[in-house]
């Protein structure tokens, strides 16, 4: 087992690592920019070294640095969190150079899941459905015209290294494609240093479901049931339960033997998600897989009592999985809170804490790293805690969840508390009837 584990994150995800690594009697190494000099997760490390300015390329993706603290403090691994270096194939190679442990995928199945267009021709081997679009990357808007006439309006366009909405447009008509393919292309570029361009057909409306698995050094994967992460804004999660109203036994059993091809055709090291879109129909089509810890984690580990982050410690470690696929026993649901208004177009809201106090009771569960007095850093995502609920019924869980957010006080700051509390009384969230399209009709009061 490792002796000391160095987080290459910040923030919530930093601390939950930390507390796992105390738990399982391994020392830690904290990382952080000048900016996060007062955050938790510097505190409650072990130990913490400075590796930059506020600026992420400077600090939480500057690779150099990061290894640098690693050597320096003597750590044998490093757990990159989700985010920032996580699915960087040149970060766990240059760690594997280094003889440090990488906690999570190898660079070779980081580069087969994270290159969109080669993830859906994989996905194709294994015979996971995919959805009907291109065949590798567009050439051409030309190429892309050709293609959406055969398989019909509307298609989409997505970058092939993209992420959260980027490098991402939807197309209905023919006219509109070469503004579309324009923007896109600009976009990833900037983004992300590829404006490589794949295209699929556009599913109306569909559900976002996702599978958890889990895969050892020895070829052996199983799947931990399934995550409806459907409420989202702009492409961005906001809300995610387990298990989703949508879901039936067979689709479950069906979708979770596709999740685990999807796993052992890699032979996948670590604990990953495989995202699927379900149309009305409960037809599935592979998204992407996700060769990280996700943010949603927590309601997976609420509804069958594992602790994700121990399992990818241990699969590091060279510890075999029990190979037995889960099912959740009760209901889970998790919000993210944004430090945001949601009266004003979502403007993220840096600042001071003045005041705060955390809900709690039986089933309810806070990850956060903010406390009273804490200054929320202008340069980082806006989530600052994911506040989740489990209970033996979904209608059960929605009250929790209702009465958690009621105690839920972050004042100093703006956030999406209430737009939380606005879902949770939504007669269509509370029976379960909503797609990706929920937040696009959702009036905020």
């Amino acid at each position: 087992m490792f002796k000391k584990i160095l987080i290459a994150n910040r923030g919530e995800i930093a601390l939950r690592i930390i507390r796992t690594c105390r738990e399982m009697g391994i020392k830690t190494v904290a990382v952080y920019s000048t900016a996060d000099k007062e955050s938790l997760h510097v505190r409650f490390a072990d130990e913490a070294v400075c590796i930059g300015p506020p600026a992420s390329k400077d600090s939480y993706l500057n690779m150099p640095r990061i290894l640098a603290a690693a050597e320096v403090t003597n750590a044998d691994a490093i757990h990159p969190g989700y985010g920032f270096l996580s699915e960087n194939s040149k970060f766990s190679a240059l760690c594997r150079d280094h003889g440090i442990k990488f906690i999570g995928a190898t660079p070779e199945q980081i580069d087969y899941m994270g290159d969109k267009s080669n993830a859906k021709d994989t996905m194709k081997k294994a015979g996971v459905p995919t959805i009907p679009g291109s065949d590798g990357l567009l050439d051409t808007v030309e190429q892309g015209k050709k293609i959406a006439k055969k398989i019909g309006f509307p298609v989409i366009i997505k970058a092939t290294a993209g992420g959260g909405g980027r490098g991402m447009r939807i197309i209905w008509q023919e006219d509109e494609m070469e503004n579309a393919w324009n923007s896109a292309k600009q976009e990833a570029g900037a983004a992300f240093g590829n404006d490589g361009l794949y295209m699929e057909k556009y599913i109306e409306e569909p559900r976002h479901i996702e599978i958890q698995i889990a895969g050892d050094q020895y070829g052996k994967v199983c799947h931990l049931s399934e995550r409806d992460c459907s409420i989202q804004r702009r492409h961005q999660k906001l809300i995610e339960e387990t298990p989703s109203p949508f879901m039936t036994p067979e689709l479950r059993q069906k979708m979770g033997t596709a999740a685990k091809a999807a796993g052992e055709i890699i032979k996948y090291e670590g604990v990953g998600t495989v995202e699927f879109l379900v149309d009305k129909h409960r037809n599935f089509y592979f998204m992407e897989m996700n060769t990280r810890i996700q943010v949603e984690h927590p309601v997976t580990e609420e509804v069958i009592n594992y602790d994700l982050v121990k399992e990818q410690i241990l699969i590091a470690a060279g510890v075999p999985i029990s190979g037995k696929d889960y099912e959740p026993t009760k209901c889970a649901i998790e919000c993210r809170v944004n430090a945001e208004d949601i009266y004003n177009n979502f403007r993220p809201c840096p600042g001071t804490i003045t005041s705060m106090h955390k809900p709690g009771g039986h089933g309810t569960r806070v990850d956060s790293h903010i406390y009273a007095g804490y200054t929320i850093p202008p340069f980082y995502d806006s989530m600052i805690a994911k506040l989740i609920v489990s209970a033996q019924t979904r209608e059960e869980a929605i009250v929790k969840m209702e009465r958690a957010l009621s105690e839920f006080v972050i004042e100093g700051i703006k956030t999406t508390i209430p737009l939380h509390q606005q879902i949770m009384q939504n007669e269509d969230f509370r029976k379960g009837n909503f797609t990706t399209a929920f937040m696009n009709s959702f009036e905020i009061k």
